[in-house]
């Protein structure tokens, strides 16, 4: 039998936190919970839970907060916002601070439950193919490596996602390690 995933629920209803914490639960994921943003973070770090579903709205520290903490510090676990915030601004900001999926309430929990296994199977799905490029990555300098056949950069062996021109110029500079470049206006 596969192993039991763990979904950490960030939200400060707790009505709405029994209704998810059954739902999961009756499909065979684990869950744990957090009612506030600080609490939800300090979750995150210490449980490592296979996905977030992340309120906006919560006490102590927004959900963009702790989505963007998260990604600074290389935490690429799948975050879903789950939010009564429907503004196209909110969306945009909550997609663009890290988060993988925007779901408004009120939901489906069909779709959810949906969005939950998609997004835990895209990352299990991309999880061994990382492993296998960053051990094959060639070191850089200090803990960055880049795997040139899977156009990938590596930090501490955890994938960094850039964009193409990031990743030309960086690629441009490890290939010219001891040229100094100025700026020219």
């Amino acid at each position: 039998m596969a192993e039991e995933k763990t979904v950490l629920i960030v939200e400060d209803e707790k009505n709405i936190v029994d209704i998810l914490r059954f739902n999961l639960q009756r499909e065979h994921y684990s869950t744990c919970e957090a009612y506030d943003g600080e609490d939800g973070l300090n979750k995150a770090r210490s449980e490592k839970p296979d996905l977030i579903l992340l309120d906006v709205m919560l006490p102590k520290m927004n959900g963009f907060d702790v989505c963007r903490a998260l990604r600074q510090e290389g935490d690429n676990v799948p975050i879903i916002i789950l939010t009564a915030r429907e503004e196209e601004e909110d969306k945009v900001k909550g997609l663009e601070t890290g988060a993988d999926d925007y779901i408004t309430k009120p939901f489906s929990m069909r779709e959810l439950i949906a969005r939950v296994g998609a997004n835990i199977r895209r990352t299990a799905m991309a999880a061994p193919a990382a492993t296998a490029a960053a051990d094959s990555a060639m070191p850089v300098a200090g803990d960055l490596s880049i795997n040139t056949d899977s156009h990938q950069v590596f930090r501490a062996g955890r994938a960094i996602d850039l964009t193409q021109r990031e990743y030309e110029l960086l690629t441009f500079l490890a290939s010219h390690p001891n040229k100094v470049y100025s700026r020219v206006d």
